[in-house]
């Protein structure tokens, strides 16, 4: 549901409260700009504490109640060492739309502070008709925000969904972010395989300087949704959530703000989610360990 803009602009200063310009707004249709309007709205103040109080309540029940019989979770130790007066960043792999709303119930649901969520999306559906704007507010509640366009004619708009999401990521107790690395979904039938990293993530990452948490997710449906609801009670398949620890990424932070060295951060989460996806392999499917390459049987027999 979160398909990411894989580039980053530079920081902007920004102001307490964060708005596009005229010229910035003005690129987007009409109806996305009534639509975009709204959604920023939400995303305010006590609006958003409103919206907040109602995914503590309404939307990690319903998703509990849908999924309790399903759900298997690991690392839940790891939500304990999250520091609740800065901003996390989530980064998490990519299989179906729904990732990070089932993720972001199960830390409501694992802990206790305040937090607020943020998923930024490509706007295309979900700011450009009344049945995105539905989903929106059904499936995340408003958070699916900013919006992201990925359109030559409305780069500029995307400038300030990029100082927006810095904002986000440097500033503010409880602020959760979504993110997926990959860009976008991953639409083969290997959970434990990943499309490349992008280095909006990095850049993201290296100027803001976030928590950072990987998480691997797999047994969503991305087919039928309603059959796997119908699996809590009838049996099906389960999901998984693994929570890894929060990365140390001071490594990173010394190097020099690079293209290279944005794909490196990208990457080494990226990796970090792997490591979280071949601790569920060994668990739920270890006969697709992948087997070594015949020179090394070879090397191993001689020794």
């Amino acid at each position: 549901m979160q398909d990411n803009q894989n580039h980053i602009e530079a920081v902007i200063p920004l102001a307490s409260s964060l708005y596009p310009t005229t010229e910035e707004l003005a690129v987007l249709e009409p109806r996305e700009q009534k639509f975009f309007r709204f959604v920023h709205r939400m995303n305010q103040g006590r609006l958003k504490d409103f919206w907040t109080w109602c995914q503590m309540l309404f939307g990690k029940l319903w998703i509990d109640i849908c999924t309790y019989n399903l759900m298997r979770l690991y690392g839940l130790e790891n939500l304990h060492t999250i520091d609740p007066s800065r901003p996390l960043l989530l980064v998490a792999n990519h299989r179906s739309f729904f990732d990070m709303y089932v993720v972001s119930a199960m830390l409501y649901k694992n802990t206790t502070w305040k937090k607020r969520l943020y998923f930024p999306v490509r706007a295309r559906f979900f700011y450009d008709s009344w049945l995105g704007m539905f989903v929106n507010l059904v499936m995340g509640l408003w958070s699916m925000y900013p919006p992201i366009f990925q359109d030559a004619k409305k780069r500029l708009f995307d400038q300030y969904s990029s100082r927006c999401l810095m904002q986000l990521c440097k500033q503010g107790a409880g602020n959760v972010i979504g993110f997926h690395p990959e860009g976008t979904r991953n639409k083969t039938d290997d959970p434990y395989t990943f499309l490349p990293a992008q280095p909006g993530v990095g850049k993201l990452i290296k100027e803001t300087q976030p928590q950072v948490m990987p998480v691997f997710v797999a047994g969503l449906r991305v087919d039928n949704l309603p059959k796997q609801v119908l699996g809590n009670w009838r049996g099906g398949p389960k999901i998984r959530i693994h929570f890894g620890a929060c990365l140390d990424m001071s490594e990173f932070y010394a190097m020099k703000n690079h293209v290279r060295t944005y794909k490196a951060i990208s990457d080494y989460v990226m990796a970090k989610v792997g490591e979280l996806g071949e601790l569920d392999r060994a668990i739920y499917a270890p006969e697709t360990k992948a087997l070594p390459a015949p020179e090394e049987t070879e090397q191993s027999l001689a020794k």
